[in-house]
């Protein structure tokens, strides 16, 4: 699915009455990637001369254009700043990354807890980029009432 086809079928679903945040097809995953330090060496903000020279990760190259084939929304999430951000395509660009959107101004720091009202599942990279894999994890998540 490229970008133009996903803004028609959102905005279908606007038009359409749905006054809620829109939801993607089944089985169309939202991927929001990480730059520095996932799919590239880990260049931080204050050494933006960098940004351009930073060594890809192939394998990380690699998957993220095949869930674009498939049809995945590719959006990139940076803490880098919007005074990165053409740097910042220059380099996705150069090395052949397809994606949907950059989104720039991520919270620096880590230690992220994402609460949204959508399902959000998130993968903590650890050097290698795969293909996902399922496993059992235990997670934080509010009192519902539900103790399954």
């Amino acid at each position: 699915m490229n970008k133009e086809e996903v803004e028609k079928l959102l905005h279908d679903k606007v038009e359409a009455g749905e006054h809620v945040s829109p939801v993607l097809p089944e089985g169309v995953k939202n991927y929001l990637i990480d730059i520095d330090g996932t799919i590239g060496e880990d260049i931080p903000n204050e050494e933006p001369e960098r940004m351009l020279t930073a060594k890809v990760y192939p394998d990380a190259l690699e998957i993220c254009n095949k869930w674009y084939q498939q049809g995945h929304m590719i959006c990139f999430f940076t803490s880098r700043t919007e005074a990165h951000r053409e740097f910042t395509e220059t380099w996705l660009k150069k090395h052949g990354f397809k994606y949907h959107s950059l989104l720039m101004g991520k919270p620096r720091g880590g230690n992220y807890h994402w609460i949204d009202n959508h399902l959000v599942k998130a993968t903590r990279f650890r050097g290698k980029f795969t293909e996902l894999v399922d496993k059992e994890v235990t997670i934080e998540v509010f009192d519902d009432g539900k103790h399954e």
